[in-house]
């Protein structure tokens, strides 16, 4: 049986670079790992409380919740904003993070991974969404890691899915995913 992993991009523009990375997990999954992008982010509204309740939970973080339900493991997939991840990402692991305690990230074996313009690939988005992520309940794997700068400039002309540079971390973060999923 293979091992599923649901993948949330945090850009939402089509063609990021963050979203060619999350289709190069696809294109370039290791045998037994089924990579799944969530799509339709955009369309969950913030985290609220009161609408957090029987019957009144929004349809776009129900999917959510559903898709990770489904999961055996989790891929975010971050681009750096400010300084951080973007607000979608955030909003996607409070939705995912309740209820407290017993939400569908409590115990997920879960990587964060991301590309970005500068020079560090944005490694502070990437802890910041770990940091989230732990606290939300998840088991993040704090040493595996991608970050993969100068995107913009290395994608220009090539698709990460055809970098084999980027094909191999990718697919080393996807097998060592596989085997903390499969362990549990």
């Amino acid at each position: 049986m293979a091992t599923k992993v649901l993948t949330l991009v945090g850009s939402l523009r089509e063609g990021s670079t963050n979203q060619q990375l999350a289709e190069a997990s696809s294109h370039n999954a290791p045998e037994g790992v089924e990579v799944a992008v969530f799509s339709g982010l955009e369309n969950i509204p913030f985290y609220n409380e009161d609408h957090d309740v029987d019957g009144g939970v929004p349809a776009a973080a129900q999917a959510l919740r559903d898709a990770a339900g489904d999961a055996d493991a989790l891929m975010v997939v971050t681009p750096e904003y400010n300084g951080t991840m973007p607000a979608v990402l955030k909003n996607a692991i409070d939705w995912l993070s309740r209820p407290f305690g017993a939400g569908a990230l409590k115990d997920m074996p879960t990587v964060v991974v991301g590309t970005a313009f500068g020079q560090y690939g944005g490694v502070w988005a990437q802890d910041e969404a770990r940091k989230a992520l732990n606290i939300a309940g998840a088991n993040v794997l704090e040493n595996v890691k991608l970050a993969i700068p100068n995107s913009v400039v290395r994608f220009a002309e090539l698709h990460p899915k055809d970098d084999a540079e980027v094909v191999e971390q990718v697919s080393g973060v996807l097998k060592s995913i596989q085997e903390i999923a499969e362990a549990n």
